[in-house]
């Protein structure tokens, strides 16, 4: 039975990660940005000590004892509901007293597509149950709760950066995040002004994080970072790249710490011409971030390169993969009219390879966690 009492409702978005993939967990830079599609969180008490969450996207309602919640405790088919109880479950380990409460989720990201729906739904959780119940939390702790969860709850070993773009996005700016100090700069980013459009195309093809290949990639820069003696691959600087790569014991190391090294390096230089409005120049780092991604890091899919190919072949300035990979969606700056004519002929290009057809829409930066009253 519910309670008596107010409710809180909250939104937080989801993100598009202009450039720096797989950089986060590796203490460097990176430069997402909000977007208006997101999750809406409404929480409100229960009289009896048990989580009640329900979707608009799912069927029956999970429920849960406040007392048995732990990681692991939904069986596959609930998985979905590991988020939302994950950010309980982080609030409880921080020490704060949660009675019974009842979490209400709505959201409209692409599940699936590397857009971070699963940050969207932890921070906008955390927002709504910290608000009604008081807790003071800031958009500082907010992060930290929604990676917590993520990370220790849900077991996806990712490294923060959507969980800080969701709670800290800005409309008509990006963020460039040092993951190290958790610091973050909005850069403006204005689309309109520019006369450009940011244009997703979503492969359709799954993305999956919790299934072993992300935390390899994770475990793998680690290592290199120890046989390069240094605390993260962060601090090796692009001047330092051979001397690093004649260090490393193994082709399979140079890769993977090749491509952070260099994707930190365009993340730096992305900044720097969006700081002087240089919007049309990023175009060739995004490409090569794609390029990286696939070769070094290999979390390219074939149907996200051919999705970066053809957006090339009709005028994109750049085209990348976006997300953790594996699947998931592919990005382009390019001009409004020729935003629909390119992703008219990615679905052709799919359908020739029987491929699943994608689907296509433009973003622009948004804010981001804000109550909904």
């Amino acid at each position: 039975m519910t309670s008596s009492g107010r409710l809180a409702r909250w939104r937080s978005p989801g993100r598009v990660n202009l450039i720096g993939e797989h950089t986060d967990y590796n203490d460097g830079f990176c430069m997402p940005l909000a977007i208006e599609q997101g999750c809406t969180a409404t929480a409100t008490a229960l009289d009896e000590p048990v989580v009640r969450i329900s979707s608009a996207q799912r069927g029956t309602p999970v429920e849960v004892g406040l007392d048995e919640l732990a990681p692991g405790c939904f069986a596959e088919q609930d998985e979905w509901a590991s988020y939302p109880a994950g950010v309980l479950w982080a609030l409880m380990e921080r020490g704060s007293k949660l009675g019974g409460l009842s979490i209400a989720v709505d959201g409209d990201v692409p599940a699936g597509a590397g857009l971070s729906s699963s940050a969207a739904l932890e921070c906008a959780v955390a927002a709504a149950v910290g608000d009604l119940l008081e807790l003071g939390l800031s958009r500082a702790d907010l992060v930290s709760v929604a990676r917590q969860a993520e990370n220790d709850f849900v077991g996806a070993p990712t490294g923060g950066m959507d969980q800080l773009a969701s709670v800290f996005g800005q409309a008509g700016h990006v963020l460039l995040c040092d993951m190290r100090s958790m610091d973050v700069e909005p850069i403006p980013f204005d689309l309109e002004t520019a006369g450009l459009n940011l244009l997703v195309i979503d492969s359709r093809a799954p993305h999956q994080l919790t299934d072993g290949l992300y935390g390899e990639r994770r475990a793998a820069c680690e290592e290199a970072a120890r046989q390069l003696g240094v605390p993260a691959l962060r601090d090796v600087g692009l001047e330092e790249l051979d001397a690093a790569m004649a260090t490393l014991d193994s082709d399979l190391l140079r890769k993977r710490a090749r491509h952070v090294i260099t994707e930190n390096d365009r993340t730096e230089a992305v900044a720097q011409l969006l700081r002087t409005g240089q919007l049309r120049a990023i175009g060739p780092l995004l490409t090569a971030s794609h390029e990286s991604l696939r070769d070094d890091f290999e979390v390219s899919v074939p149907e996200v390169d051919l999705a970066v190919e053809v957006l090339l072949a009709f005028g994109a300035y750049g085209a990348r993969i976006t997300g953790g990979g594996f699947g998931g969606c592919a990005i382009a700056l390019i001009e409004p009219a020729q935003a629909r004519e390119a992703a008219i002929a990615v679905g052709a290009a799919f359908a020739g390879r029987q491929y699943r057809a994608p689907s296509s829409f433009t973003v622009t930066p948004a804010a981001g966690t804000r109550s909904l009253g």
